[in-house]
């Protein structure tokens, strides 16, 4: 009875750890570890690590073009099982070790090598390393500064044993010139070519001029070559940049500063006695990247009316939601723009709907993927109307004009004409139906005729006068001339309207407040959620867009200087001040990593600034 209550038991046991052993081999990695660092004519020492059992015989070692091969491959293997929890996980171990000597200085590189696991290749990646002179070389020349070493502190010695270049920071753009609106990926990196323990009092650039969104990154290390020398690379920051002027703009300077750890040989006797010959030292070093110009471009002239900022490469679809529909209904123009760009700053195109079509709040939806290689997506905006009188219409094609920086150019996308039928609602047939008489009588209607008959009254009548007569009367005249009054600015109310609808600036402008209290609600909800970088994301593209609607300024021209001239010609310097003090914080919090600001209080002071240039403008 034991031996078939153990047997059952290990049979459990084996089959509940088969889909986790079976889980555990799909993640398998093969990398090859080869040192920054080595010197000529000395042997190194490589290993390429497996964690998993490989197909027999299919490893493909590198060519190790440039170096001499003096040992291996050494092949060494491992297993182990672990029971945690009642969770089994195995591991393989498998490594295979290579000797070499480089016989030339300057970078060279590890090239690939191949492997097969159930008939599945893996490959290591070319590793770049870099071979320095022979190390009796170096220490000759040590050997001349050994009294001075004795003579300084541990501080001086780590300073002096620090090269030049062993430490950078820079700023990487992925081009040195661009058009007003086109993404610039900018990277900040540290490269290092000894230990970095530690880091702090980092400052990122505040990218003046640009309309900014931060990356998500992998930091590293990663193993790269920089003016023939080898680095570990680590990704410190990684923004998509949108140049919102033209010109040269200026991007100040990054500081970083990192603590290396450097072992510092040592000046005390006792020391040397006990064999320790080195001292560890933690050295902090203040790095800083260079000042950076990027030259911006302006577009080419004309600009068309109908381009707004967009910049990049898209496409418009238009329908309606339905092409029939009864009067005094409702239904849909929907338009959708997607492509690569800056689609974050897109505006709706202006739809010219007939008179009798009442168009109310553009709605919009976006769903945009952004990448190291820009943004992707689409916006969709739900344009809402009314059709009021009955007929067949045909809404005007829908223009979209954007700028394609690759072929330095303008292209206007016209949708089709959107035609639409509007049928009479049916009140007045559906009455004579429930009655089931013609002519538009109803039964009520004959009930109501016994009532109205007077019988003939015989003998003499005695008539008089009631009241007096309304036509031509006084009264009369005055109704007729209140009728044409009423009529006249009817007329002139509708005209002005029309010419309203046509006039893009001033419809702009009074949607402005319509569209950043939008924007303000979905910051809430984010505000609600604790999410901060898309409560800031949300509450910059409201008082931008306001700013861009309500000034009549595109996106792409507005900066911070232009809404300060724009609203100090208004004679509210105080209030040009603080918009830009808020937008300024905004971005400021929209990617530090400590809350300098409270969510509820920068929410308060957006729709107050707001409301503050809505009085000022409309007076």
């Amino acid at each position: 009875m034991r031996k078939i209550l153990k047997f059952t038991f290990t049979l459990l046991l084996c089959l509940l750890a088969m889909p986790m052993i079976a889980r555990a081999a799909d993640d398998v990695t093969f990398e090859a570890a080869v040192p920054m660092i080595v010197h000529r004519d000395q042997p190194f020492r490589i290993e390429f690590t497996l964690n998993a059992k490989p197909d027999d015989e299919s490893f493909v070692p590198p060519t190790f073009e440039g170096f001499e091969v003096v040992a291996g491959p050494s092949v060494s293997q491992g297993q182990s099982i672990q029971i945690i929890n009642g969770e089994m996980t195995k591991s393989v171990n498998y490594a295979i070790t290579y000797v070499l000597i480089a016989r030339a200085e300057g970078e060279q590189t590890i090239g690939e090598a191949l492997i097969k696991v159930e008939g599945k290749s893996y490959a290591t990646r070319p590793t770049p390393l870099e071979v320095r002179a022979g190390e009796e070389s170096s220490s000759q020349q040590d050997g001349g500064r050994s009294q001075q070493r004795n003579e300084t502190s541990v501080e001086e010695r780590a300073v002096q044993q620090l090269g030049k270049d062993d430490l950078m920071l820079r700023l990487i753009l992925s081009k040195s010139e661009a058009y007003k609106g086109e993404a610039v990926r900018a990277v900040v990196k540290l490269y290092s070519r000894v230990n970095v323990v530690g880091s702090e009092q980092m400052t990122l650039p505040t990218f003046n001029g640009f309309w900014t969104h931060q990356l998500e990154t992998e930091q590293g290390p990663f193993r790269e070559s920089y003016n023939g020398k080898v680095y570990e690379a680590f990704t410190l920051a990684e923004y998509l940049l949108y140049p919102q002027q033209g010109g040269v703009l200026t991007i100040e300077p990054a500081e970083l500063t990192v603590v290396v750890q450097m072992f510092v040989k040592s000046n005390s006797p006792i020391n040397h006695f006990f064999g320790n010959s080195h001292e560890v030292y933690n050295l902090r070093r203040k790095l800083t990247t260079p000042t950076v110009k990027l030259r911006i471009r302006e577009f080419p002239q004309p600009v068309p009316a109908s381009f707004t900022g967009a910049v990049g490469k898209f496409d418009m679809q238009a329908r309606l939601q339905s092409s029939q529909i009864m009067t005094n209904s409702a239904t849909n123009i929907i338009c959708r723009i997607s492509g690569r760009g800056n689609i974050n700053l897109l505006q709706s195109p202006i739809v010219h709907l007939p008179q009798s079509f009442e168009l109310y709040d553009v709605k919009s939806s976006e769903q945009i993927h952004t990448s190291q290689s820009g943004s992707t997506g689409y916006r969709q905006y739900d344009y809402p109307f009314i059709a009021r009188a009955e007929g067949d219409y045909a809404i005007e094609p829908i223009e979209f004009t954007y700028f394609d920086p690759e072929a330095a150019k303008f292209v206007t996308l016209r949708s089709n004409p959107l035609d639409i039928k509007v049928l009479p609602d049916g009140s007045s047939q559906t009455a004579a139906q429930q009655g089931g008489l013609t002519g538009g009588v109803i039964k009520e209607d004959v009930r109501l005729l016994s009532n109205e008959i007077r019988f003939i009254k015989l003998g003499k009548s005695s008539m008089h006068r009631l009241q007096s007569v309304f036509l031509f009367s006084a009264g009369y005249f005055i109704v007729i001339a209140a009728l044409v009054v009423v009529a006249l600015a009817a007329y002139l109310f509708i005209r002005r309207r029309q010419r309203d609808s046509r006039n893009v600036v001033l419809m702009r402008g009074r949607r402005a407040n319509k569209v950043a209290v939008q924007r303000f609600r979905k910051a809430k909800r984010y505000m609600e959620e604790q999410n901060r970088r898309a409560f800031y994301d949300e509450m910059l593209q409201a008082l931008w867009g306001y700013a861009s609607d309500k000034f009549n300024i595109p996106i792409a021209d507005l900066t911070k200087e232009s809404m300060r001239d724009y609203l100090s010609r208004r004679g509210s310097a105080e209030l040009a001040r603080e918009m830009t003090t808020i937008i300024s914080e905004c971005e400021e919090a929209q990617y530090s990593p400590v809350e300098v600001t409270t969510m509820d209080e920068q929410y308060a002071r957006g729709i107050d600034i707001v409301s503050k240039i809505e009085s000022i403008v409309k007076r």
